[in-house]
């Protein structure tokens, strides 16, 4: 079976990744990346010229990382801290969460009918060690209509999602050919998650993970 550690801290608001989570049978709690001054989550802006590949592992890395200093600063438990990062990439160009109808709209037109990149980076952190792999499928959409879209676009649904659509929600629709993984897709790839958990009592396991 597995070897999962018996608790873990989830960073991250996702319902999707706490979904996940408990079909994983994972034991774990929210812990929120904030202050009680504000707001502290991790800065999500690309640097210049930065590869997506690159981009999804730096913060999925940071999210762990910024959760574990929490953990300590906050005097609670230490449990292993899980980060996780989605992106949605179309020639090499980062989408990120459109905002608002317009950005939407522009967003899924240039993903009709074209395949693209979804890629999800888990990292999870513990004393002094980092783990991190990415999961990186292929999306393909079909041709969409200006009506579609639009439909689509009001319904709210594609506002806070990566890449502007929910493969778990009405966005299915849209998605001709799926290459790779599902859960991946939605937020938190199950198989990579399950690798990493189980390295917790590794003892080899020591340095943080190069992404393939």
């Amino acid at each position: 079976m597995n070897n999962f550690p018996p608790r873990i801290y989830l960073a991250s608001r996702s319902p999707r990744r706490r979904e996940l989570l408990a079909q994983m049978g994972v034991n774990y709690d929210v812990l929120l990346l904030r202050e009680t001054s504000g707001r502290c989550d991790v800065d999500e802006t690309p640097k210049e010229n930065e590869l997506p590949h690159d981009y999804v592992a730096r913060i999925a890395l940071a999210k762990a990382e910024l959760g574990w200093q929490r953990a300590c600063q906050r005097g609670i438990l230490r449990h292993p801290v899980l980060g996780a990062d989605t992106t949605v990439t179309l020639d090499n160009e980062i989408l990120g969460k459109p905002g608002s109808v317009e950005r939407a709209v522009a967003m899924l037109a240039k993903l009709s009918g074209r395949t693209h990149q979804v890629m999800t980076s888990v990292a999870l952190a513990y004393q002094n060690r980092v783990h991190q792999l990415t999961s990186v499928s292929e999306v393909t959409f079909k041709h969409l209509s200006s009506h579609e879209i639009e439909q689509y676009a009001i319904s709210g649904e594609p506002l806070d999602k990566a890449g502007g659509y929910a493969i778990q929600g009405r966005g299915a629709i849209f998605v001709r050919h799926l290459n790779g993984s599902y859960s991946g897709v939605m937020g938190l790839p199950i198989f990579e998650t399950a690798e990493l958990l189980n390295r917790y009592n590794s003892p080899t396991a020591q340095l943080t993970d190069t992404p393939s």
